[in-house]
């Protein structure tokens, strides 16, 4: 046999044992832990039930006398059960009793169950199927199949204490989801879920814990979010002076506070179409903001042409008198300036339109994020705007420099807004057509006229003179503040 021929079989051989090497190495894709966290007198009772093929390179003890590698002799497996337990769950569930790590628990009970166990329904039931009788040791038992249930305990040293716990639990699987059910001292269950490691979760936050944690998180949200980034350089480029830009900002929180409070209160349409939609019209925002700056660029050219000719021809006609220029200079500047109060107003009213619809993406993002709110949900939402606000003052402190100084000396200011915009048109352009596409995937149906419909409606009408009301407040006050300044003109003239 040849060098050639011993490779052939070395490599055969070696296909042949990565072949059959067993299941038990290889990561599920989806994990689902149950488990219920209930504070009784002295002690904290964690239930977990979690699947056993997740708990992977345990040596789980095979029935005598068979030579199927994957079933496990319930007579012999609680050692093994006991160790997968405490290398898998314990050591990466961390407790905290009034910010206090409680340290590793005790495993009071452990035991293997059937796929279709339903005991985890409720606490009771569970605690009752963890510590009653088990299997019986002679049946047939399919670990990569079966589940792991286990009591841990902690001492505590009150059943009223704040608790918070953080659940390391993404090595069980590619998508491990973990249930999480809380009950307090009262009766109340406060039910959470989260994918994969989400931190420190604090199960019954005070209202500045709960302010404090949704104020960083709309902070990053903004950061994080490219279309609502995109938003906000198109208000940006043609007004970069700050103080008009806060007010402007100002109007889109203003406007996605509304929807995305009413959409915590479940007052926005349930169906399946409505996510979709709303992702188009952010898009759409998009597109049109970017195309109303191309528009504005290419109609302040010949104003500013204009302008600068009435100050020349001004001059001529007045070379001697230095302060008759004076005055219809700042005359025909000061008129000229009507129109940047007109475009802020309609910026305004254009920006707060669309913060309304950008509030239900907010919304759609804060989905499973305010089970973390505790009973503070409307501190938590006002904290997450606050955020959201924060986040857009810090992005207006960096692009009215950037864009300042991009425009003094690199592009003109008119030729910079228009490739600007167009850019962001183009890249907003191909999100509105893929985000309309998968809107035409969904079949709209009107809605029942019923009870709960009209109940719905005046709620949205509500929110309609509210909205109405701050308009009219912010601009009633605006144009009384510009008429001011124009009859200050005209007496100037």
């Amino acid at each position: 046999m040849g060098i050639k021929d011993w490779k052939l079989v070395v490599g055969a051989g070696l296909i042949f044992v990565y072949a059959a090497a067993p299941a038990a190495h290889d990561i599920p894709n989806d994990v689902t832990v149950q488990t219920f966290l209930k504070p009784e007198g002295q002690r904290l009772r964690l239930l977990v039930r979690a699947p056993l093929q997740a708990m992977r390179d345990m040596d789980y003890p095979k029935p005598r006398g068979t030579t199927r590698a994957d079933l496990m002799d319930l007579g012999r497996a609680e050692p093994t059960l006991r160790d997968a337990s405490t290398l898998w769950i314990a050591d990466f569930v961390d407790v905290y009793e009034n910010d206090v790590h409680l340290g590793k628990p005790d495993v009071v009970a452990v035991r293997a169950s059937l796929p279709s166990d339903r005991s985890f329904t409720s606490y009771d039931d569970a605690l009752a199927h963890v510590t009653g009788p088990p299997l019986p040791p002679d049946a047939e038992f399919v670990w990569s199949q079966g589940l792991l249930d286990v009591l841990f305990e902690y001492p505590i040293q009150s059943e009223r204490s704040n608790f918070a716990i953080e659940p390391r639990l993404a090595r069980l699987g590619i998508r491990t989801l973990t249930v999480l059910r809380f009950l307090p001292p009262g009766g109340a269950v406060r039910a959470f879920e989260f994918y994969g490691d989400p931190g420190l979760v604090r199960l019954d936050p005070s209202w500045r814990q709960a302010a404090w944690q949704f104020v960083k998180l709309g902070f990053f949200h903004i950061l994080d979010g490219t279309d609502h980034l995109l938003f906000l350089g198109c208000l940006v480029i043609p007004f970069r002076r700050f103080r008009p830009l806060v007010a402007i900002v100002t109007a889109f929180t203003v406007a996605h506070s509304i929807t995305l409070i009413a959409s915590a209160y479940n007052l926005a349409p349930d169906a399946l179409w409505f996510p979709p939609l709303i992702e188009t019209l952010i898009a759409t925002s998009i597109v049109y903001m970017a195309l109303e700056n191309i528009v504005f660029a290419a109609e302040e050219q010949p104003q500013s042409t204009q302008r600068s000719q009435s100050r020349v021809f001004s001059a001529e006609l007045h070379p001697n008198d230095g302060s008759s220029t004076e005055r219809k200079i700042s005359a025909v500047s000061a008129s000229s300036a009507v129109a940047f109060p007109s475009a802020l107003k309609r910026r305004w009213l254009v920006t707060f339109a669309f913060g309304l619809v950008h509030g239900f993406g907010f919304s759609f993002a804060l989905r499973q994020t305010l089970q973390f709110a505790g009973s503070h949900l409307l501190a938590s939402l006002l904290s997450f705007n606050i955020g959201v606000e924060l986040g857009q003052l810090l992005v207006l402190a960096i692009l009215i420099p950037a864009l300042g100084f991009l425009f003094h000396a690199v592009v003109a200011e008119r030729l910079g807004t228009i490739i600007l915009s167009a850019i962001v048109a183009h890249t907003a352009w191909h999100w509105m057509s893929e985000r309309a596409g998968v809107l035409r995937q969904y079949r709209f149906e009107w809605p029942a006229i019923d009870a709960a419909f009209l109940a719905s409606l005046l709620r949205w009408a509500m929110l309609g003179v509210v909205a109405a009301a701050l308009y009219w407040l912010v601009f009633g006050v605006l144009r009384a503040g510009r008429r001011g300044e124009r009859d200050d003109v005209h007496d100037a003239a």
